[in-house]
């Protein structure tokens, strides 16, 4: 079978052998030739893009929250991990961006505990209603508990605001309490969900602790923090599975260094809450991010930062015969470092509405399948940190898969990729780019990244091609591209073809127009921005 057509961004091919099959004409424009051999099958393809994060961990239960995780859990039949920050800090409740808390811990007059999971619950209780996972973020540092506690921030002006509390990012006064937070945490969640399906959850310590802003406390700290944690879970679930140290970049000085000493403390070091050799380790997780920059008023996005990162990363991994087996979770996995910074105050991310994060994102999951296969790791998990911002202005520009309850472009890349099911398939581009050149240098040249990923299941198989290339995308043009499938069986078959580009599964184009429509004299730049602000 060959299909022809011109590719602006992103197609999606599912085919059904079953039915009938209804061809695309070829264009007269030389195409890039992409083959698919469903002859020439591979191992399974892990479903690792079915992880999502967020700071705001009290958007989960509100209108907008509860309808993107649901539309997250209709992706596919996997079960779709969800990971939060703030699950143990202290505040009202009240979300602000890049805040939340749920006030799980507090004590009496005496020093005693006291322990509320009403929020954590409602939290849980939403994801487990939806038959989600929760990816558990053990953090961060309640005020009780904080070698550092304070008072609320400036930015709690009234009663009504969210209240941002200090001491958040310090190590704990008391070890032993903390660790008997941890371990009633987990016993509760036992109680409520039953021992079975808390065993499949991942619980985490802590996020990005070589940061000062996350972790006010030494490597060495963090490792006992972890030790503690660690021993806490266990205690209460043998069976559980713990990691971290959910580190950033590998490739960067910090988060390299920080996560080779953890790795070395875990194999050889002395564990500080039992004072025996080892600590225990299900999983290892670390950051990657790429890099976009604003250049002469175009964005140009960076995915060789992102993909040299998570290549560092499971180098480091496999270098350690102790390890290298482990589940490998990349924590947050994205085109830059700020779901919350929006687009007006930050412009370089300008790419987030349209298809480009879309494209990305395509591209870039593709990509790390192949770094995990170079490097012979076990890649469990690659976690989008992108969900909703509750009432914020629509297309505000935040990195998010949804605005007001408006699925965005890149939303549909995941619905394509629940439809990938099965062996992955051999293919071939004759595109100049693969995932080693766009490692090395990004994709800055004249020609773009079409390439494709393709599985087999049964009765079916899917091929999602993507045109990619780092500048942004409304100033690329599309290419022909030709697309020959060998080894489909002799009988009929249904062809569906799904498509993100300007004009389809594009809501932020159809809303664009939408208000131009209503506002033929308003058509100007700085009313633009005042729309979005």
């Amino acid at each position: 079978m060959r299909i022809s057509f011109f590719l602006p961004l992103l197609s999606c091919i599912i085919i059904l052998w079953t039915v009938s099959f209804t061809s695309y004409g070829q264009e007269k424009i030389p195409p890039v030739s992409v083959k698919v051999n469903l002859l020439q099958s591979q191992a399974p393809l892990p479903p690792v893009w079915e992880f999502f994060g967020y700071d705001e961990a009290n958007y989960t239960y509100m209108k907008d929250g509860r309808k993107l995780l649901s539309e997250l859990a209709a992706l596919s039949p996997v079960r779709v991990n969800i990971r939060a920050h703030n699950m143990l800090t202290s505040g009202n409740g009240i979300p602000g961006l890049k805040w939340s808390s749920t006030n799980a811990y507090t004590e009496d007059k005496n020093g005693k505990p006291v322990y509320n999971w009403k929020i954590v619950d409602s939290i849980f209780d939403t994801y487990i209603q939806r038959g989600m996972k929760p990816l558990v973020e053990v953090g961060f540092m309640p005020e009780a508990l904080s070698t550092t506690p304070g008072s609320v921030t400036e930015q709690a002006a009234t009663d009504k605001s969210n209240k941002h509390y200090s001491g958040w990012a310090y190590p704990p006064k008391d070890y032993k309490k903390w660790a008997a937070l941890v371990y009633q945490w987990v016993k509760h969640s036992i109680q409520r969900y039953g021992k079975a399906e808390v065993e499949g959850w991942y619980w985490e310590v802590w996020n990005e602790p070589d940061l000062s802003f996350y972790w006010k406390g030494t490597p060495e700290e963090y490792n006992k923090l972890y030790d503690y944690t660690a021993d806490a879970v266990k205690r209460a679930l043998p069976t559980a599975k713990v990691g971290g140290p959910e580190t950033t970049s590998p490739d960067g000085k910090s988060g390299g260094e920080y996560i080779r000493q953890f790795l070395t403390h875990v194999v050889s070091g002395i564990n500080n809450a039992t004072g025996k050799r080892g600590v225990p380790l299900d999983f290892i997780s670390f950051h990657a991010k790429g890099s976009p920059k604003l250049v002469d008023g175009v964005v140009w996005m960076n995915m060789g930062n992102q993909l040299r990162s998570i290549d560092k990363g499971f180098e480091i991994v496999s270098s350690i015969p102790a390890l290298k087996n482990l589940p490998i979770i990349i924590g947050e996995s994205d085109p830059e470092g700020c779901a919350a910074c929006s687009e007006d105050l930050h412009p370089e991310n300008a790419y987030r509405n349209g298809t480009m994060y879309a494209v990305y994102t395509a591209a870039s999951m593709s990509r790390t399948y192949d770094l995990a296969k170079k490097r012979g790791v076990n890649l469990a998990g690659v976690v989008t940190w992108g969900f909703e911002f509750e009432d914020q202005p629509y297309f505000k520009g935040f990195r998010d898969l949804a605005t007001n309850g408006i699925d965005k472009p890149v939303l549909n890349v995941f619905r394509m990729l629940g439809m990938m099911r099965g062996n992955r398939i051999a293919t071939e581009s004759t595109s100049m780019q693969n995932y080693m050149t766009i490692r090395d240098s990004s994709v800055r040249g004249q020609e773009p990244d079409v390439n494709t990923l393709a599985t087999k299941s049964a009765h079916s198989a899917a091929v999602l091609v993507w045109n990619y290339h780092d500048k942004n995308d409304i100033n690329f043009r599309p290419t022909p591209v030709s697309v020959t499938i060998k080894g489909l069986p002799q009988q009929r078959v249904l062809l569906t073809r799904y498509i993100i580009d300007q004009g389809n599964s594009n809501s932020f184009a159809a809303w664009k127009k939408w208000v131009l429509q209503r506002l033929p004299r308003q058509r100007n730049i700085k009313y633009w921005k005042l729309l979005v602000s």
